[in-house]
């Protein structure tokens, strides 16, 4: 069953009679359906197009929450082979908010670090619905560390509401993790790549995205706060996301047209989730591109590049 979003109903209506339609002809095999369903189908397209042409910062964001968009498992399912996770941060506990482990990205050994949400309630529960907590962080930088000492190239796959704001979290230094996961990342001398493949909230985020390349997919979103968050502290009133989300420039385009990213992978027409196939695929090859790039970089080069892109943003605003 497709969960459809509130703006979508006439995409809704529409392919709620399409099955209605190929429902009755499978029950009487001589009544013929093909030539209506064939309209509806076209109607069904028109609108997607009509309607995902204009999308704005707060559609954007319920895309990116989107329950049946592909998450980190789908990603390291499809484009990675012999990935081997790795558990807890030797100091604590293990979080599986955050995934990590070694692996090989077309027949290259690399690291990978995501976050994962989940995708039913037993899952989301285990994984926290993304939102880590310091053992989460901690355990990236172990990984990080790995990295950069046996030279492996990092990639990491962003989904995260935000790091988790329990106070056990707090008592454990959750800041203090996230900053040094952020200093880890700049100071490693192996090419890390970032992709943005649903929401990028506040420093959970920051904290694995601190690469040589940042990407987003197209309906993806990036930002300091959740609209709802920042709604909150500004107006007292959560109710007026969609007016933060609209100020607070947290799309694919806006963040391209500030230089806070480097790219943007397009989705599949109505978003990631009626093709995760095909957004995996064209992930994989934006990834796979970007380590070329930077394949014949010196270490150093590598670091002061990544060191270089940060401290540049911001300045010609």
């Amino acid at each position: 069953m497709h969960n459809y979003l509130d703006f979508e109903k006439p995409i809704s209506d529409l392919e709620g009679k399409i099955i209605e339609l190929k429902k009755i002809a499978s029950e009487d095999e001589s009544i013929d359906t093909s030539d209506e369903i064939g309209r509806l189908e076209v109607r069904v397209r028109e609108a997607t197009v009509e309607i995902y042409s204009k999308l704005n910062a707060w559609q954007k964001t319920q895309v990116a929450r989107h329950p049946q968009r592909p998450h980190f498992v789908d990603y390291a399912k499809t484009l990675f082979q012999e990935f081997t996770p790795l558990a807890g941060d030797r100091k604590f506990s293990e979080d599986a908010a955050i995934q990590a482990g070694l692996a090989r990205f077309r027949g290259q050994p690399v690291a990978v670090i995501g976050q994962e949400k989940g995708n039913d309630t037993k899952s989301r529960l285990k994984h926290n619905f993304g939102s880590a907590r310091p053992e989460g962080y901690r355990k990236a930088i172990r990984v990080l560390e790995m990295a950069d000492r046996f030279g492996l190239p990092v990639i990491t796959l962003v989904d995260t509401a935000g790091a988790y704001p329990g106070v056990g979290a707090e008592e454990r230094g959750q800041a203090e993790a996230i900053a040094r996961s952020t200093e880890m990342c700049l100071g490693l001398k192996v090419p890390i790549i970032s992709v943005v493949i649903g929401e990028g909230g506040s420093g959970g985020a920051i904290a694995i995205a601190t690469g040589n390349r940042v990407y987003m997919l197209e309906h993806a979103i990036y930002s300091v706060i959740s609209p709802e968050g920042a709604a909150s502290i500004l107006w007292r009133d959560s109710a007026r996301a969609k007016e933060a989300a609209t100020n607070m420039k947290i799309t694919s385009d806006d963040l391209k047209a500030l230089g806070i990213i480097d790219g943007i992978i397009g989705e599949p027409l109505g978003g990631a989730h009626r093709d995760p196939d095909s957004v995996i695929a064209s992930t994989g090859d934006v990834i796979a591109n970007a380590l070329g790039e930077l394949a014949n970089r010196s270490g150093e080069q590598i670091r002061n590049d990544r060191r270089q892109k940060f401290l540049n943003m911001g300045r010609n605003l």
